[in-house]
């Protein structure tokens, strides 16, 4: 047995015993992978399993990340911490070795994976990020961002479309530290992939504009260096090295076969395994010297003593440059942001209220933010106009030149989000990424994994409802909010003015974690805000106007609908009743209120209205006492906006007979 082979084998018999004590598991992916993963873990990938979060360390994502034994045996044996008993309670309750490399769980794991797919196309936003860091920071002399970002990939992950999308943007965006290595073992859970899957991924790739290394065999350590060599050679092309591999490999009856992908080998194929592969070690013990050889931290040191050097002379040569570096992969704000903010505030409180577009207030708050936030990266699904997410500070990124601060997308909402989640958990930069609400839901897995990790990430919808008019009900969203809400972890703003719309702005740079940002289309409420409304909209709802004492009637509203409750309430006004209106730009913080706020502002136990032109069922919730909820409960029509609102019975009227029926 080569030496070589014996510290991939160290690889695969940990996943074996691991998967045959958890009596759970897929053993084929990393049996079939321990090659490639240890000549890229020990020849190649610059790291420090002291420092996980050293910035400027080589990224590894798994994105066949089902085969997550593969990741986690490579943490414990390079020296990240991972213990044996880490790996023996593989997918129990609380462990650091859950089913799928989760982001946040184990030190090492740079991306939740499991989803195929979206690991390759977060690898891809990850290269992107270091790119444009490199291109901003990066001086004579002094590389100090200028790392690899390595993925792997499988068969589904390639089937997938959200990998198509960020493949082709990875390659027009000439990404060329974006490593990705193909596992083609011909094998999917249904069996042998040529019945369904028989693109010429080689082909497919050089056409996107890869570098492609092709038919390289997987379990060859020579012909496995000789491709990363090369690969990492490239200039002006990211790499597909396609390796071909046998699942399961060294079981000698279940390689190469469907049933080694997603259940453990059995105690008999174990030990026959064992014995073909000449491992003579108890389950979960690896010789000493094996380990030795494995252990990444002295050479890890090295690199990132070198690398610190390297910072300490750039820091004495570019102080500024080094401060802000320092800055923004720490994730702080920048000193001045609150005081920009309440310029703003300010601003917007001294001006006569106008009618406008939702989204061109959200354009012009977020166009005077970005002043004071560099490290906001911004893109839309080529909608960039119509969502009004380019601002006036707004540069577009190019292939050749990555020191603007907008990437133009294409039509990829699923690749846009999941490359963001790239971006935000590579560090060093606030992705922000716009298309129509309606298609949120080609991204929606995407949005929910930035959940899932707690990103910073900032997804901007705009079109949000029937009032997008003529484009008819393929383009009109009614069940999208109440789905992007429901999103646990997720922030959900759907301001009604350029106050609210600041706010949302703040929140989403402040927060650890994701955003979404509704704006619409179509005109806002012309009213003036106090500035006693600044806390209440950081609280995601407030008493937007008040007739004073207990009210009779309670309108709650948010987004563009704020208009129409304005307009109920003069009516019912004019009729005696001291009727109070509430906004909720943001159910989801709202709702993270304690109850005496929430009552405060809601006066439970009043009849009460909610409005909102989307689904009603979010805002029962709310609903402590006699009321209803004002919505839409089905697909809209073609036809002008304001027809549409009278046709589905959405107006000023329709508020007023419904609060009357609750009326003495």
């Amino acid at each position: 047995m080569s030496d070589r082979r014996a510290l991939a084998n160290a690889i695969r018999f940990l996943t074996v015993d691991v998967v045959q004590t958890a009596n759970s598991g897929h053993p084929g992916t990393a049996m079939g992978m321990a090659d490639i993963a240890e000549v890229l873990w020990n020849d190649f990938l610059r790291h420090n399993p002291a420092n996980p979060k050293w910035i400027n360390r080589d990224r590894f994502v798994q994105s066949n990340g089902h085969g997550s034994m593969l990741t986690y045996s490579l943490l414990h044996l390079s020296g990240y911490g991972l213990t044996v008993q880490d790996l023996k309670d593989h997918r129990k309750l609380h462990s650091r070795t859950p089913g799928h490399p989760e982001y946040g769980i184990t030190a090492g794991v740079e991306t939740t994976t499991g989803p195929l797919g979206q690991g390759f196309a977060t690898a891809a936003g990850m290269a992107l990020a270091e790119k444009k860091l490199a291109q901003e920071f990066n001086r004579d002399g002094f590389p100090v961002v200028d790392h690899f970002t390595y993925v792997f990939v499988g068969d589904g992950c390639l089937m997938e479309g959200v990998a198509q999308e960020a493949a082709s943007l990875a390659g027009t965006l000439k990404l060329n530290k974006l490593i990705a290595v193909y596992d083609d073992n011909r094998i999917s859970i249904d069996g042998e992939t040529p019945g369904w899957f028989a693109d010429d991924t080689a082909a497919r790739f050089r056409a996107l504009g890869w570098n492609v290394i092709a038919d390289v065999d997987g379990h060859d350590a020579e012909a496995i260096t000789a491709a990363f060599d090369a690969a990492r050679r490239s200039t002006d092309k990211p790499t597909m090295i396609c390796c071909k591999t046998i699942i399961g490999y060294g079981s000698p009856n279940k390689q190469g076969k469907e049933e080694v992908h997603g259940a453990p080998l059995g105690v008999e194929e174990v030990a026959r395994t064992r014995e073909h592969l000449g491992w003579k070690h108890e389950a979960f013990v690896v010789p000493d010297t094996v380990m030795r050889a494995w252990d990444a931290r002295p050479r890890g040191e090295r690199a990132e003593a070198e690398w610190n050097a390297l910072f300490t002379a750039y820091e004495a040569k570019h102080p500024e440059l080094a401060a802000e570096l320092t800055r923004r992969t720490a994730g702080r704000l920048p000193d001045d942001f609150d005081a920009v903010v309440a310029s703003e505030a300010e601003r917007i409180l001294a001006q006569e209220p106008v009618r406008q577009p939702i989204r061109k207030a959200s354009n012009r708050v977020l166009g005077n933010l970005l002043a004071s936030v560099p490290e906001v990266i911004g893109g839309s699904a080529d909608v960039s106009m119509s969502t009004l997410a380019w601002t006036g500070a707004a540069r577009s990124i190019t292939p050749d030149d990555f020191s603007g601060n907008f990437v133009h997308y294409g039509v990829r909402e699923f690749g846009m989000s999941a490359m963001m989640n790239g971006m935000a958990a590579h560090g060093g930069l606030i992705p922000y990424g716009a298309c129509y609400l309606v298609f949120s839901d080609y991204s929606r897995n995407a949005v929910r994994l930035s959940a899932l990790m707690g990103l910073k990430t900032i997804f901007l919808y705009t079109h949000d409802s029937i009032g997008v008019g003529e484009d008819g009900p393929t383009h009109q969203p009614c069940e999208q909010l109440v789905a992007l809400r429901a999103i646990p972890n997720m922030s959900l703003w759907r301001p009604g003015s350029e106050l609210e719309a600041l706010v949302a702005w703040e929140s989403a740079l402040k927060r650890e974690g994701p955003s979404v940002i509704v704006a619409a289309r179509q005109d806002g409420a012309v009213f003036a805000h106090r500035s006693g409304d600044l806390d209440g909209i950081r609280r995601g709802g407030y008493v937007l106007q008040d007739a004073g004492g207990k009210p009779d009637i309670v309108l709650v509203a948010t987004g563009s609908e704020i208009g129409l409750v304005l307009e109920a309430a003069a009516v019912l006004e004019g009729q005696g009743k001291a009727v109070r209106l509430v906004s909720i730009p943001n159910g989801n913080l709202f709702a993270a209120q304690d109850r005496d706020y929430q009552e405060s502002v809601l006066a439970f136990g009043t009849p009460t209205v909610f409005v909102e032109a989307a689904s009603p069922l979010y805002w029962y919730q709310f609903l402590k006492g006699p009321g209803t909820v004002v919505g839409v409960d089905r697909f809209g029509e073609s036809a002008p906006g304001p027809e549409i609102y009278r046709v589905m019975n959405l107006t000023a009227e329709r508020i007023v007979s419904e609060a009357g029926q609750f009326l003495c």
